[in-house]
């Protein structure tokens, strides 16, 4: 018996890869499914089934291009009505791969098809549980984002996963370990631990959502309180992965087309194409083509663009370093950016050798700003989460969060300079890109944010009261 969890970072997901006696099963794939079927063949390994823990919003999955390069079933929990051929599992169902025995354990609430998928050894002993978002480590999946199709509120759906978790998952014995389909930075909960891989008796004892003495009531308040509005793309995500999209191959050869110059420019004004930078932040600043946006491959890139960029058919242009333009088309893939029409060949260097106009922003470091922040007024924007910003931030500082930025806009005047600071320096320099993208240039990007000012003398406060520019 082998199991290896697949995790992609930027994604904060796990994809799993199990097999014996030659074959073997993919759990939650991910968009690019070559490297899984290279991987099979040189382990001599034939992929038997696909299983689906549900359909996912936060990013698509590969298992229609896995199911037709390899020719293994998809196969769902109860409740799945997907567009495509896939086997819809009973409760109770078993699947035997090698010497494994696979049971399918249904466990709605984060969605209605939500299923964990039991793994027994050849001697019938529970060995894991792959629990997709149904069971997180540190939390449970969020029961807001199956409203619209489940046609029930949250708390309801909040009450059926205590149910599950109750009937389903807390029976199992405590050496049972928990491979969950996400961790921390992940938008499909709000409490997960750093930590991918847990024994089930440890969840119980430090799980809030497990207490033995919880009442239903309570778990509901629990998991409902404090939950954010999911992104924009959730929803199209997922109509992607019920639905079905294109291959992965052709959304590949389109996206990674090198583009002169003047060809460049004329898809994108062709087009109305969205120029996406995603070099580094400090290439940005020093240099970008004027009303591209940053959002750079070095931090949270996938997360953030379906966070900013609410449409997943938005025309993309991309401005990348070479040798990345592969890695920028699959990112934007997973996520469900599927129009990708090409990237700026030999990059800025080739722009501005075609004498095409560039723009900048400002930059200082943060012993900088500690000398002009007095000057500055209400002109200091923290673009943090309001969490963020409650902890701890610059008293006379105005939180503008950056996945809400647009509600501020008319807020922002044409004298004087604003000071742009986020925690780490990453989102203030998208959140400066989008402002000078809607005409906004008066900024100053505080370079190391609130980590670097926190080393300064700079006035902080805990949170008072809301603020607004």
């Amino acid at each position: 018996m082998y199991i290896e969890q697949i995790y992609t970072g930027c994604l904060a997901q796990g994809a799993y890869y199990i097999h014996s006696n030659g074959e073997g099963v993919i759990i939650d794939p991910l968009r690019e499914v070559q490297p899984y079927i290279d991987r099979a063949a040189r382990d001599g390994v034939t992929i038997k089934y696909i299983f689906e823990t549900h359909f996912h919003a936060d990013f698509v999955s590969g298992h229609v291009t896995l199911a037709e390069k390899t020719g293994a079933p998809i196969v769902y929990g109860p409740n799945a009505n997907p567009s495509f051929e896939a086997h819809i599992a009973k409760d109770g169902e078993e699947f035997q791969v090698g010497d494994l025995t696979f049971v399918v354990l249904h466990t709605p609430g984060h969605t209605m098809e939500s299923t964990t998928y039991l793994l027994r050894d050849k001697d019938g002993k529970d060995i894991a549980i792959f629990t997709g978002d149904t069971l997180f480590l540190g939390d449970v999946g969020r029961p807001d984002l199956a409203q619209k199709a489940a046609t029930m509120t949250q708390e309801d759906l909040a009450g059926i996963l205590y149910d599950s978790l109750r009937n389903k998952i807390m029976p199992l014995a405590d050496d049972v370990t928990v491979y969950p389909a996400h961790g921390a930075g992940s938008a499909c909960g709000k409490n997960m631990m750093k930590q991918t891989v847990d024994t089930l008796g440890n969840q119980k004892q430090m799980n809030y959502a497990l207490r033995a003495d919880m009442t239903k009531e309570e778990f509901v308040k629990e998991v409902t309180d404090g939950l954010n509005a999911p992104p924009a793309y959730f929803p199209l995500n997922v109509k992607l992965n019920r639905e079905g999209y294109e291959s992965i191959d052709t959304v590949m050869q389109r996206g990674a087309k090198a583009l002169d110059p003047n060809t460049f420019e004329s898809v994108a004004e062709q087009t109305g194409a969205l120029i996406l930078d995603v070099r580094t932040r400090f290439d940005f600043a020093k240099q970008h083509i004027p009303k591209s946006i940053y959002i750079g491959l070095d931090g949270g890139f996938a997360p953030w663009v379906g966070e900013l960029i609410v449409d997943v058919k938005t025309p993309i242009l991309l401005v990348v370093n070479a040798g990345q333009e592969e890695e920028a088309v699959t990112r934007l893939a997973r996520v469900g950016f599927d129009n990708t029409l090409g990237f700026l060949d030999g990059g800025l260097t080739a722009w501005v050798a075609s004498s095409k106009e560039t723009d900048s922003l400002k930059s200082i470091p943060a012993a900088e700003f500690a000398e002009q922040y007095q000057d500055a007024g209400n002109r200091i924007v923290d673009v943090r989460r309001p969490s963020e910003y409650t902890s701890e931030h610059i008293t006379v500082a105005i939180n503008a969060p950056l996945s809400s930025l647009n509600d501020y806009l008319a807020d922002f005047e044409d004298d004087g300079s604003y000071f742009i600071h986020c925690a780490g320096g990453y989102r203030s320099v998208i959140a400066a890109s989008i402002l000078k993208s809607r005409g906004i240039h008066n900024l100053v990007n505080v370079e190391g944010g609130m980590n670097d000012i926190l080393k300064t003398d700079v006035e902080r406060s805990a949170y008072v009261c809301p603020s607004t520019l």
